[in-house]
């Protein structure tokens, strides 16, 4: 008997190890290896001769089983908190996306890169499946279920225009892509780059990607405070990035815009939608950012597709 109940117990460790890490992201080396031995060290004393170890055992289950309770719950609370809004007065840019649009039709893979710097990568999301790429790919698998869409994210932390340019060819182009999602122009301005320069790059870039024949979606700045102390740089980022896409027919979500309105007209505080260091997204940032994207991808491809209309449902960006 001592041996189930030790087995149990073992298990249970493992698996409230399993949900911490799926909440709070991957861990260190280190970390796991003080998990293992945590786990090895219950074991030890499970197999010891001490008769104090079968209520010890009780507890730490007890314990455990409550730990899951908690971390389960914390999971799905983070979708809960704050309904993903349709942002009222921002204009759609998205315009058509006549590659992916032919691929689905023709019952074609689609490939999907995001490109871009540590708010792709997902830095301040608590697990993978939690960043916007992730994100994204679950909600196009669920608006086109037969279809077979995939997402790989480029996100490279502390990157911007020159070292993306740099990699473009490598990372990007050699996926043959039908759709290019580039998050460009935060680190330009907490870096102070010369925005001309970077838009100069940003539109040899575009050139690059539309020669290998796919689709292009800018994304420009978050709205944060980190972003916000350097107010007239960012605007003037905005405000060109929406330029150049016009000028190239390429499509731009505005994420500044959007956040923007989470935070003066919905009246969310900067921590419900980032993170402490005031610049990167949290979960909730990410997931509300990647299902409005998805809306306006999902509504750009049904304009041309066939004369298909747009489902009625795609802009009422639904609760989470």
């Amino acid at each position: 008997m001592i041996v189930r109940r030790f087995s149990w117990a073992v298990a249970l460790a493992a698996l409230s190890a399993m949900v911490t890490m799926f909440v709070a992201g991957p861990v260190t080396s280190a970390s796991a290896q003080q998990a293992s031995q945590g786990i090895i060290g219950s074991a030890a004393a499970a197999h010891g001769p001490s008769a104090s170890a079968e209520p010890a055992a009780s507890s730490a289950t007890s314990k455990t089983i409550a730990s899951v309770k908690r971390a389960a719950a914390n999971a799905t609370d983070i979708f809960r908190r704050v309904p993903c809004l349709s942002p009222k007065g921002v204009s759609k840019t998205m315009r058509s996306l006549p590659n992916v649009a032919r691929k689905l039709a023709e019952h074609q893979p689609v490939t999907i890169i995001a490109f871009g710097s540590s708010s792709t990568e997902g830095y301040g999301s608590t697990a993978p499946e939690f960043t916007y790429p992730n994100r994204l790919a679950a909600q196009l698998k669920r608006k086109y279920p037969s279809a077979d869409i995939t997402v790989l994210n480029r996100g490279k932390g502390g990157e911007d225009a020159p070292e993306m340019l740099h990699r473009l060819k490598r990372a990007v182009i050699d996926e043959k892509p039908d759709l290019v999602i580039w998050q460009v122009g935060t680190n330009a301005i907490l870096r102070n780059l010369d925005a001309t320069a970077t838009i100069a790059q940003v539109e040899e870039g575009i050139s690059r990607i539309q020669a290998a024949g796919a689709d292009v979606v800018l994304v420009d700045p978050q709205y944060v405070p980190a972003v916000n102390q350097k107010g007239e740089s960012a605007s003037r980022m905005v405000q060109l990035l929406n330029k150049v896409a016009g000028q190239h027919h390429v499509g731009i979500f505005p994420r500044f815009a959007v956040m923007r309105e989470w935070h003066e007209k919905q009246a969310l505080a900067f921590d419900r939608f980032s993170i402490a260091d005031g610049l990167h997204m949290n979960d909730w940032g990410y997931a509300c950012f990647a299902q409005l994207l998805g809306d306006d991808i999902i509504r750009s491809v049904g304009q041309i597709q066939l004369g298909v209309n747009t489902p009625s449902d795609v802009l009422t960006y639904r609760p989470l």
